[in-house]
């Protein structure tokens, strides 16, 4: 088995992780506020990756730590958007909304970084667009609250993407990924901790959502991200991890009987078709 088979087997099983989180993180969103559920699932996989980090015995990069700083700002904004839409939409909803990421990231490089926007970018985001509209927009044609708060946050996941892709080759994966971590993880715990006291009895049934979520979805799969993408060709790695929204809504219609209408499936479908179309970028002659 080459080392590119090898690469996308591991994307596969990240996307399928992270599709299966959106029912942990729906179910808890039920009984835990956002902010102490994304907090203690921040901060449960900073943990988890804390020795692995010790044993390398690699030196800190103080000089890009406000660059940490600021993106795991980001994903405590973006994790928050997540898990409050989660309370008002479906699982599915929630997975192909995020999965617009993808087609936001190279529209804000052209807009805000001065980068040439390809033919398929547009095209992605016409598509993604109307998919968009079929899935979530109700008959007065206004977006569901909870996929408002999501598309919003698909927003601040693609400039989390953007920044991360902007810094990552000069930090250690490790040290940066239990930075952002923890970051947003405190932040999360002090306004969690302020506003949301009342929903702490919910950890006696949703533990279980935290547990997954951070070990498996934040800890295990951001790491095994990075693992899969050093042989992965980074069209490759999109289109795989872009089926995280097809696992969110099979997981969903499996374990929360969740169902889609046939306006709202060929929503998905033209989504997806839009994500997908996003990563095939011209080459340069």
């Amino acid at each position: 088995m080459n080392k590119r088979l090898k690469s996308d087997i591991i994307l596969f099983i990240v996307a399928m992780v992270w599709g299966s989180a959106f029912v942990g993180q729906r179910f808890a969103a039920q009984h835990i506020g956002p902010f102490l559920f994304n907090g203690s699932r921040f901060i449960l996989a900073a943990l988890i990756l804390l020795p692995l980090a010790l044993k390398q015995k690699k030196k800190l990069n103080f000089k890009k730590m406000h660059f940490t700083a600021l993106i795991g700002l980001i994903l405590f904004i973006a994790g928050y958007l997540q898990q409050a839409g989660l309370k008002y939409t479906t699982a599915g909803n929630a997975g192909f909304i995020t999965g617009l990421y993808v087609v936001f990231v190279p529209v804000f490089l052209a807009f805000f970084f001065h980068q040439r926007l390809s033919w398929s970018s547009w095209v992605a985001a016409f598509i993604a667009t109307i998919g968009l509209f079929l899935l979530s927009v109700q008959d007065n044609f206004t977006l569901a609250p909870g996929d408002s708060l999501e598309l919003l946050g698909a927003i601040f996941w693609a400039l989390h993407v953007i920044l991360i892709s902007k810094i990552i080759k000069e930090m250690e994966i490790l040290h940066f990924a239990i930075g952002q971590f923890a970051i947003a993880g405190i932040l999360n715990l002090i306004v969690g901790f302020i506003f949301e006291s009342q929903t702490l009895p919910g950890f006696t049934v949703a533990w279980w959502a935290v547990a997954y979520t951070g070990i498996l979805s934040v800890g295990i799969g951001y790491t095994l991200q990075a693992v899969g993408q050093r042989h992965s060709p980074p069209t490759d790695a999109a289109i795989i991890l872009s089926m995280e929204a097809i696992f969110a809504a099979a997981f969903g219609y499996l374990f929360l009987n969740e169902i889609l209408t046939l306006q709202q499936l060929l929503g998905c479908i033209l989504i997806l078709a839009g994500i997908i179309v996003a990563q095939f970028t011209p080459k340069k002659k």
